[in-house]
């Protein structure tokens, strides 16, 4: 009888630590016939063009006093091939992180979202996959600086209803490398700062991202250490019948050259409970990073997205856009797969299925 007691009192301490703490596991598998033309075309099975496929850890401990312990892991999965999205110089390449939260807000440290990428990439309100324009505009926030490596990342604590802000720091950032040679003594190279501001208040939302960074060599500037900076800002309204969103993003390039701009509109409509088409045109000006003063460097891209729940974790979708390039731009949807002149026009079409677990 006693034992029984003592296996029974075991069994609630151990259930009871386990109650206070969680660990989830959650993924999504998206996978598309696409095709793309450039130069020439090519018609392939594709992945993430919906959404990144995906799979993730996160968990959270309560330690009592209002305080709790977060970590999240979260890799990339090329659903296409089974690959690691990440390639083969890292694993958890969307998300690696551990932290504190309590009444002074959150404090966050690893691989994470940067400051911009976490406005660019939330689908709800942007975008920046491969049919996205902050993808194909090789913005900061949608490729290049989308998440940084080594960060120190503060989350304030909600001080107004629907408003959120962070606060960023890293001392080797660019998402381009792994395990960045640049966090060395003596040197500044790959070194970043930024903040956004986000507002939800009813049918309106705002956000304000700010990105300051020294770049790595040969990456964005043309010499290691240049100083290179990216703002981006939104807003928007939901009217119930239709979701208007406007945006606007400008950055430093090579020294001498002009800022590169993305100004964009979208509108969401819902057609019925499950199903819902997105639309959105957008300008990209000064794409052609080494070219000053130059009236034919921008291109003009053109999305539809139509997407149809068949449940709250699958949904079909259909994806097109076009981008029409002046004579010294060359972008398009997966530029470094499919070749594109300078001056052609570049179209992608997909249907895919998206399962989210």
């Amino acid at each position: 009888m006693k034992k029984t007691l003592l296996a029974i009192a075991a069994l609630a301490a151990t259930s009871g630590a386990f109650a206070q703490s969680s660990v989830t596991m959650y993924g999504v598998v998206d996978v598309s016939i696409e095709n793309v033309k450039g130069d020439k075309g090519v018609t392939r099975v594709s992945s993430d063009n919906l959404a990144t496929s995906r799979l993730g850890f996160k968990g959270s401990e309560d330690l009592g006093g209002g305080m709790r312990a977060n970590f999240a892991l979260e890799t990339a999965v090329k659903a296409d091939t089974g690959a690691n999205g990440g390639g083969t110089t890292r694993f958890f390449d969307r998300a690696a992180w551990v932290g504190l939260q309590g009444g002074f807000g959150e404090l966050r440290l690893g691989r994470i979202d940067s400051s911009i990428g976490a406005l660019a990439g939330d689908t709800k309100v942007l975008g920046a996959q491969t049919y996205d324009d902050f993808k194909i505009a090789k913005t900061r926030a949608g490729d290049t600086y989308r998440r940084v490596d080594n960060a120190i990342t503060y989350v304030l604590p909600t001080f107004l209803p629907g408003l959120s802000a962070q606060l960023q720091y890293s001392t080797a950032g660019n998402s381009a490398t792994a395990n960045n040679a640049e966090a060395t003594s003596g040197s500044d190279i790959g070194k970043s700062y930024g903040l956004n501001v986000k507002y939800l208040a009813g049918p309106f939302f705002a956000g304000l991202g700010y990105l300051s960074a020294k770049d790595e060599t040969g990456l964005i500037t043309a010499n290691a250490g240049d100083k290179a900076n990216a703002t981006l800002v939104y807003a928007g309204y939901d009217f119930g019948v239709l979701k208007l969103t406007g945006y606007y993003d400008t950055e430093s390039q090579v020294t001498g050259a002009d800022r590169l701009s993305l100004a964009g509109i979208r509108i969401g409509v819902p057609i019925t409970e499950n199903f819902s088409v997105q639309a959105s045109l957008s300008q990209a000006s000064n794409v052609a990073n080494a070219v000053s003063n130059s009236d034919h460097d921008d291109a003009t891209i053109a999305s539809i997205k139509a997407v149809y729940n068949l449940s709250k974790r699958t949904s079909v979708y259909g994806l097109v856009t076009n981008v029409n390039n002046e004579s010294l731009s060359q972008l398009g949807v997966d530029a470094t797969a499919v070749a594109i002149a300078a001056g052609k026009s570049s179209r992608a079409i997909a249907f895919g299925i998206a399962h989210a677990f």
